[in-house]
């Protein structure tokens, strides 16, 4: 049997335990398992949809309000990621399945965390689907009688015994045997299961397992309330709600589970319990998520979905950085990012090698990301153990800190966090097939200054480096983790979108206010006759930036190839390509529109497409015949500045990346020139910035020297003569450096008194932010205390300009707190404060 059709036997057996069990609320639908490939496709569209309820708007994604974050309905037990145990990777990896989670294993598997890993912190036994037998009288679940011959509480109570926590399952819906069966609700006289569902009848789940519910009826939320006390009566402290859209393979609002999502949170929230939503949830709407739940599946299942051969393997690990790295921001205390399972603690049964064990552990980490395995405990090995039992990785995760890269556009990859005592956490990620020296640079993480270093893996003080430090050989898919330690009188600059950056009143993060940094390269044709060179008109408002396949920007996570030479049309002569499924393209790019561009073959076939991490369409790469260079995928009304396109492969043999097409706005009027050896002239453009933007001129990396190779007077920039005399014939490329806000964002809010707010520990600190005729004047507190008012007007949009700065404080904590007093839009991009 092929891998696909024992994936696809796998969740037809989850879904007989499931419609035989359901009676209520999907309690023991699949789990979040998906056909074909290697069980990790993403979401395609579908072609309906419907408007949202009011009930169901949240906050658009990236805005935060004077309320602060929430904690969710767990509460204060939700200010760190939660670490434990879920049972679903083990019940694929087992033949049986779904008859995996009996009371005996569930019991093994308590008492092997207590014994191996609860001391570090592990405490959640967490049972995934088919866990339940029927319903009761009321519509509420009732445990299987053949899982739990003694009863589920019995188990309960063996885990609890153990200084433990329990989770269960459930999903969206109510099923069509419950509303037959019209039963009436515990403790609500005059509710009936019949009357909860909406009318017309509306898909509740991804699956199909049951119907919508009509939370804007009051008997609804008392029958979820119902099942939540009963919950809480057994013990029940988690409770994973999966299936939840918009997500889980439906990203278009043809179905919407998110007013059932705010209906659990209040139910659960009356006890306590932790909700976690899962899977692959919609990134539009982070924030909905982010006020009534604890934590959220940001991609698809890690498992590989190969039962008996292994739990995971690598392309499923190697595909969260992408998402990740689009998720970072939403992560913090109250609700955290969730990857799935980690799957490193026994060995040849992850999937994985030694070095991609550690580099997932590291991953999670460094992700602030729920620290739970999948692991049989039982059957640790010592490596798995160790990864599992590193204090300090574990004090990482904890420290709750989501690492953010310092690039995507390469397989050699930095991520970092900031964290509150201003030390670091750096990880070094080689997502390469060969192994290389990796260096991270303090400067690229915000530090002035110089920094020791410690090795979180090997436990071992590696020295103090001034400017950064250089890891050799790291191993391909390895992995290296420190902790980088600013020291005396280093200086520490904090990004507008940082935890440790608080906002009051409505504030949004970029929302086309932000200017990005670009490069623009004026062409200039030199020749050495009489004649000026034809051709060269000048620049539109918009130019194309071309991007082969092997372009160093487009960066590849899973199995992917280069074929060079094959002499079929391809652009440039070669094609990245990739026979499976869930492996995908990504680049990052300055602009306002994109093409993917690959040949179209009778062995290719689906890519769903992201566009900033939303889906926006599935293309279809099939063909009766070969064509080379084929436009699959446009768009063209982007707001001008940086975006991400994903690309990712889910259907055929193959997928394919020929080149990328990339649209941005034209910086400089004309774009090209000529220049005459034999008739010399000083060459000149506009630019379509501020002149203070342009932050230098280089040819080949060598920057030429205002003043002597160009001049600039107002918005006009003059080559001179003397510098492309010496040039040679051909095409020389200026390029054209205008810096942008600090990291391409600010946040921005409208409203006087809105306001931003910065503890810190040292002697001084500075306001950077941007200047332009929208903005007014804002006043700036120490301590409370308000010490200056600064004007932010200005003729044109300029960007990182110091506004405020305050020197000689005592040593010791301070708050800066920055208050809009005027003006149609307050900006902030970064704060740097100095240490003693």
């Amino acid at each position: 049997m092929t891998r696909s059709l024992r994936n696809k036997a796998m969740r037809g057996m989850f879904a007989v335990l499931a419609a035989v069990a359901v009676g209520s609320v999907g309690l023991s639908a699949p789990s979040s398992a998906v056909p074909g490939g290697n069980g990790a496709r993403e979401p395609h569209g579908a072609t309906t949809a419907r408007a949202p309820s009011a009930a169901s708007i949240s906050t658009p994604a990236g805005v935060t309000t004077a309320a602060g974050p929430s904690l969710g309905p767990a509460g204060e037990a939700a200010r760190k990621p939660y670490m434990g145990w879920s049972s679903y990777s083990m019940q694929v990896y087992s033949p049986n399945g779904g008859s995996w989670i009996t009371a005996d294993q569930i019991i093994a598997q308590s008492d092997a965390m207590h014994q191996k890993l609860q001391p570090f912190g592990y405490e959640y036994i967490n049972i995934d689907a088919a866990w339940n037998g029927g319903t009761d009288g009321y519509g509420r679940p009732v445990p299987s009688k053949t899982l739990y011959p003694n009863g589920l509480q019995a188990v309960i109570d063996h885990i609890h015994a153990n200084g433990q926590k329990v989770g269960l399952y459930s999903i969206p819906g109510i099923s069509k045997a419950m509303l037959d069966a019209n039963l009436p609700v515990y403790g609500h006289p005059g509710c009936t299961t019949g009357d909860l569902a909406v009318q017309p009848l509306q898909q509740g789940d991804y699956w199909g397992f049951g119907y919508r519910i009509d939370m804007t009826k009051p008997c609804a939320q008392a029958y979820i309330d119902s099942i939540a006390d009963l919950f809480a009566e057994w013990g029940v402290d988690f409770l994973k709600f999966d299936s939840v859209t918009p997500g889980s393979g439906k990203n278009d609002l043809s179905l919407d589970a998110r007013d059932e999502v705010k209906g659990w949170s209040q139910a659960l929230a009356r006890h306590g319990i932790w909700l976690e939503l899962s899977w692959a949830l919609d990134i539009n709407y982070a924030d909905y998520w982010k006020q009534w739940a604890n934590g959220w599946r940001v991609d698809w299942d890690v498992e590989c979905y190969c039962p008996g051969e292994a739990l995971t393997a690598w392309p499923n690990i190697a595909r969260l950085f992408p998402r990740v790295a689009d998720w970072w921001r939403h992560g913090g205390p109250g609700g955290w990012n969730d990857l799935d399972s980690l799957n490193v603690g026994n060995g040849t049964m992850d999937g994985l090698t030694k070095d991609e064990r550690r580099t997932a552990a590291t991953l999670w980490a460094v992700s602030a990301a729920p620290f739970y395995i999948g692991n049989d405990m039982t059957r640790l090995d010592a490596y798995g153990v160790e990864l599992l039992t590193n204090r300090e990785v574990i004090a990482v995760n904890q420290a709750g800190r989501p690492a953010q890269p310092v690039s995507t556009k390469t397989n050699r990859q930095v991520w970092y966090s900031l964290n509150a005592d201003s030390s670091y956490t750096v990880a070094l990620f080689n997502l390469g097939t060969t192994e290389a020296n990796m260096t991270v640079n303090w400067a690229d993480l915000g530090l002035d200054g110089s920094a020791t270093v410690r090795d979180l893996w090997a436990k071992k003080n590696l020295g103090q480096f001034t400017s950064g430090y250089t890891a050799a050989t790291v191993p391909p898919h390895g992995v290296r983790l420190f902790k980088v330690t600013p020291q005396k009188g280093a200086a520490i600059r904090v990004n507008d979108d940082d935890l440790r950056v608080s906002y009051d009143g409505v504030w949004q993060r970029n929302g086309n206010r932000e200017v990005p940094a670009v490069s623009e390269p004026l062409s200039v044709t030199v020749t050495d006759t009489s004649i000026p060179a034809e051709g060269h008109a000048a620049a539109t408002g918009v130019r194309t930036v071309e991007l082969n396949n092997d372009d160093p920007g487009i960066v590849y996570t899973g199995s992917w190839s280069r074929s060079t030479g094959r002499g079929l049309g391809d652009y440039q002569d070669d094609v990245q390509y990739t026979e499976t499924n869930g492996d995908a393209f990504t680049h990052s790019f300055v602009g306002n529109g994109v093409d993917y561009i690959t040949e179209k073959d009778p062995s290719q076939g689906e890519v769903d497409i992201y566009i900033d991490g939303a889906f926006k369409a599935t293309v279809d790469t099939h063909a009766d015949a070969r064509a080379a260079q084929q436009l699959v995928y446009s768009i063209s009304d982007l707001p001008n500045g940086t975006h991400t396109i994903r690309g990712v492969k889910k259907s055929g043999q193959f997928m394919l990346v020929d080149k990328l097409v990339v649209r941005q706005e034209s910086l400089l009027n004309p774009g090209t020139a000529a220049f005459d050896k034999s008739a010399q002239a000083d060459v000149s453009t506009e630019i379509g910035r501020d002149p203070g933007e342009l932050v230098d001129i280089a040819n080949g990396g060598q920057n030429l020297v205002n003043g002597t190779d160009y001049t600039v007077s107002g918005r006009v920039v003059t080559i001179k003569k003397e510098y492309l005399a010496a040039r040679p014939t051909g095409t020389t490329k200026l390029d054209f450096r205008f810096r942008g806000d600090y990291r391409d964002d600010v946040h921005f809010a409208t409203a006087d008194g809105a306001a931003v707010e910065f503890a810190f520990k040292g002697t001084g600190v500075g306001w950077v932010t941007a200047l332009g005729p929208d903005q007014g004047e804002a006043d700036v507190y120490i301590d409370g205390k308000l010490v200056d008012r600064v004007n932010l007007f200005n003729e044109a949009r300029t960007t990182t300009q110091q506004v405020f700065t305050r020197t000689g404080l005592k040593d010791g904590q301070h708050t800066l707190r920055i208050v809009k007093a005027s003006g149609e839009v307050l900006r902030t991009d970064l704060i740097r404060y100095t240490l003693a």
